[in-house]
């Protein structure tokens, strides 16, 4: 499994707070079993926190939820546990530690979408539209309609792909690189395909009179 680049080891020049976590870490016996119990507490509640910041739109479930943020802490820990010898201490050791368990978190709740492939959409998922498709009309019936128009376009207008890929990052806030690894494939090609779902539903919205026809070729 990939993870995060880290660098070379040093130790000189590091704050207190990080030194004791880098000693406790590369102690035996009950000191280092309670240092990992303690950093692993630690990224468990980081873990739970971006769960409820970004997985809100992918309904999970409390059980569920607490399951990821689990998987996501103990995955952390290991990856920790392999990397520690390359902390030099270019930022806090509880800094840099953060990272692994985002990480794993990203790439937890890209494998949760991919599995599930939610398609439908909610009004709430309207408040999650990109600024070049939110062409958001002032009267509350109008914006309805452009609703519909929109939703009828994701459904007919979209490839299958370019409608998981819309779908994922565009409303669910997936993060691109972690959803890529879930379709094997990279970066680039996923943006090219969201900018290509993004092109294909201005150009609806516009035929349809909600999008001016100028912005139908505008950079996404």
């Amino acid at each position: 499994m990939a993870h995060p680049p880290t660098s070379s080891d040093s130790t000189a020049g590091l704050d207190a707070v990080s030194l004791s976590w880098l000693q406790g870490l590369r102690a035996t016996g009950s000191e280092h079993d309670a240092c990992i119990a303690r950093l692993h507490e630690l990224l468990l509640r980081v873990a739970h926190h971006e769960l409820l910041r970004r997985a809100g739109s992918l309904q999970l479930g409390d059980a569920e939820r607490d399951d990821v943020a689990h998987q996501a802490s103990d995955d952390a820990l290991m990856a920790i546990k392999a990397k520690i010898s390359t902390f030099r201490g270019e930022s806090r050791f509880t800094t840099w530690a953060y990272r692994f368990v985002i990480f794993e978190v990203s790439t937890k709740l890209a494998r949760h979408f991919w599995r599930r492939r939610p398609v439908a959409l909610d009004h709430d998922a309207w408040r999650r539209l990109p600024d070049p498709l939110a062409v958001v009309p002032d009267e509350r019936l109008e914006q309805r309609e452009l609703f519909r128009a929109l939703r009828r376009a994701i459904d007919e207008d979209l490839t299958e792909l370019q409608r998981r890929v819309f779908v994922a990052i565009a409303l669910h806030e997936v993060p691109m690189d972690a959803f890529a690894r879930e379709l094997g494939s990279n970066r680039n090609a996923v943006y090219k395909t969201l900018f290509d779902a993004r092109r294909k539903l201005r150009a609806s919205l516009a035929a349809a009179g909600y999008a001016r026809p100028a912005a139908v070729g505008e950079q996404a």
